[in-house]
């Protein structure tokens, strides 16, 4: 029962890490700002999410998982919330969108 359990816990790192690299790999590849402000913004929530619910399942259920809990919480609020700012800001500029080969 114990591998199960740290099996899952290995699953969420690795979840996470897989969403870091893919939110990376959309910041590199995505051709203009909204389009690679919405893929690093949406991995990276869901990235460190599932990190930190690895973290709560590795470290056990006690005051820990409260504060990691409350973490995640917050990040799930402000890391979408930060990208609808920039990207508004972005938008009101009123300058075309800055293709990845212009710049």
């Amino acid at each position: 029962m114990e591998l199960l359990y740290n099996l899952l816990i290995v699953v969420f790192f690795m979840g996470g890490a897989f969403f870091f690299f893919v939110g990376t790999l959309g910041l590199i590849r995505m051709p203009d700002v909204f389009c690679r402000m919405h893929a690093t913004t949406k991995c990276d929530t869901l990235g460190a999410g599932l990190i930190l619910i690895g973290l709560m399942l590795y470290r056990g259920f006690d005051i820990l998982s409260l504060k990691l809990l409350l973490i995640i919480m917050f990040i799930w609020i402000t890391n979408p919330t930060a990208a609808h700012i920039i990207a508004k800001a972005e938008h009101n500029k009123g300058e075309r969108d800055v293709k990845l080969d212009e710049e």
